[in-house]
């Protein structure tokens, strides 16, 4: 644990001059992860500020024509949907729920009026469910990984940050994605994900092995979770959790870049969350993930900022769109985003 500790950021690329960007090598590493490796160098162009990664362009943003966040239906899908949301629910079988519950999770049945009601809980038969948890330092500001749906490595990240209940900047990086991929190479000299920046300690690390001891080294108990260490098994079952939805997640959608990023409510074992991420990958946007999985005090704020419980819940900063349900979501993030 120490070496991973000891990391220190890698150091910038330095650009070198080149007018087109060659054909990548794609490879699966005997490692584990999954790296594009250019045949030869290429450059970007990267500002050095602290709005690195967002547009800077003066285009505004507005919701569609017509446009209202609909009403949440809790535990419905749209007709329509439903082989999407079966699909994606395959991962829950395959992974046995793993990232559904934060770090030491336990619940209890008490009576209705033992919680409060301005109190989030869940209520079955007459009964409210009595959930707490035990987590670990908290990091001031939120982690930075770069990554895609798609990919089973980065997956494997996704599901430690629920089970650690962190928020996350998320950096989209689907294949072709012109902004992000790009950024990778130039900060650690490869395009393999995932990849995550620690701006809270300025650790920077490939391999998602390394960075999921270093999570729960630095935010969690120091245990890594049975279902993710389980090495080739792990591996494998995180690859047969995404044949429900096979390939979504993983190609660039030509979109517009916002000035702001997107801030989604959601939790990675969640079939209507994946559904409305894939999207947002599709899409290259970036986006603040709030994970709030079973246990999570999350889930309380949200409880009090929205009036309800439910997931995924989007927030856009640069229309000013607040909104539940998958299904609208998704159209919400094409009719805004794409080109």
């Amino acid at each position: 644990m120490a070496g991973v500790l000891n990391l220190s950021p890698p150091p910038l690329c330095r650009p070198l001059p080149t007018r087109t960007q060659p054909r990548s090598r794609f490879s699966i590493r005997s490692s584990a992860e999954f790296s594009e490796t250019p045949s030869t160098s290429f450059s970007v162009s990267i500002k050095d500020d602290p709005s690195v990664g967002f547009s800077s362009s003066t285009t505004k943003f507005s919701p569609p024509p017509n446009f209202k966040p609909p009403e949440p239906k809790r535990f419905s899908v749209r007709p329509d949907k439903l082989l999407d949301i079966l699909g994606a629910s395959l991962a829950l079988i395959f992974r046995l729920g793993t990232g559904a519950f934060v770090s030491g999770y336990s619940a209890s049945f008490v009576a209705k009026d033992e919680i409060p009601s301005d109190k989030y809980a869940l209520e079955i038969a007459g009964f409210k469910v009595k959930e707490t948890s035990k987590l670990g330092p908290r990091p001031e500001k939120p982690l930075e990984i770069y990554e895609f749906e798609s990919c089973p490595f980065c997956r494997k990240v996704r599901e430690i940050v629920a089970i650690l209940d962190l928020d996350v900047l998320f950096y989209p990086c689907p294949r072709n994605g012109p902004n992000f991929r790009p950024k990778v190479a130039q900060m650690g000299g490869k395009q393999q994900f995932p990849y995550m920046v620690d701006p809270n300690t300025g650790v920077a690390m490939y391999e998602s092995d390394d960075i999921i001891k270093y999570l729960v080294g630095k935010y969690g108990d120091g245990n890594v979770p049975l279902m993710l260490s389980l090495g080739l098994l792990t591996t494998l079952t995180e690859g047969f959790a995404m044949i429900g939805r096979m390939g979504r997640g993983s190609s660039y959608i030509p979109s517009k870049l916002p000035p702001k990023p997107l801030e989604i409510w959601a939790y990675e074992p969640s079939p209507f969350c994946k559904v409305a991420r894939e999207v947002l990958v599709e899409l290259e946007l970036p986006h603040l993930l709030r994970s709030c999985a079973r246990g999570s005090p999350k889930r309380q704020i949200l409880y009090e900022k929205a009036g309800h419980f439910q997931v995924p819940y989007l927030e856009d900063p640069n229309t000013g769109v607040k909104m539940f349900e998958s299904a609208e979501i998704v159209e919400y993030l094409r009719a805004t985003y794409a080109r």
